[in-house]
């Protein structure tokens, strides 16, 4: 077992865009079409969940590292600024929203927090808007606690007195 690779280190936070915070427990090489392959062993606490992702596909899947403090602070201040009003079409704007949820900056997280947020004001969201915006909430709170050291409950408290700030 290797204790780091070029990437990723063991005992590092990693954020898995659509699943949440994670942290690298091991690489591991795993037997695969008869070739041993590297993969990141990597413990999700929100979903209390191990995955296995080959390291050679993890950038592709999105994993990256947590963001350093001033990327979460910019991304908690982004939540209260005006923005460009979304689609009303709830479809084209899904696909939007997810297509930013898999790119997984911080900053796209905290743009569809704000748009689902102020969406929802006007008209409740549909079923797969609110479960997108719900994981989207969650990612947003999960990594700027990390990033912050903050507890969850604080980060939410600081995201919602932006949203509501209007």
């Amino acid at each position: 077992m290797m204790s780091r690779t070029k990437n990723f280190q063991v005992d590092q936070k990693v954020v898995y865009p659509s699943q949440g915070v994670g942290i690298i427990q091991a690489v591991e090489k795993k037997l695969f079409k008869n070739e041993k392959v590297p993969y990141y062993r990597i413990y999700l606490e929100v979903s209390d969940m191990t995955i296995m992702v080959p390291v050679d596909k993890a950038e592709g899947l999105g994993i990256r590292p947590i963001v350093h403090r001033d990327e979460a602070l910019r991304a908690l201040e982004l939540i209260g600024e005006d923005y460009e009003p979304i689609p009303s079409d709830w479809k084209l704007r899904y696909q939007m929203n997810l297509d930013l949820l898999k790119k997984g900056s911080v900053s796209d997280i905290a743009a569809i927090v704000r748009s689902l947020y102020h969406r929802s004001k006007v008209k409740e969201l549909p079923i797969l808007e609110r479960k997108l915006y719900d994981s989207a909430l969650k990612l947003l709170e999960d990594e700027v606690a990390f990033s912050l050291k903050k507890p969850r409950e604080e980060v939410e408290t600081m995201i919602f007195t932006r949203l509501e700030a209007e």
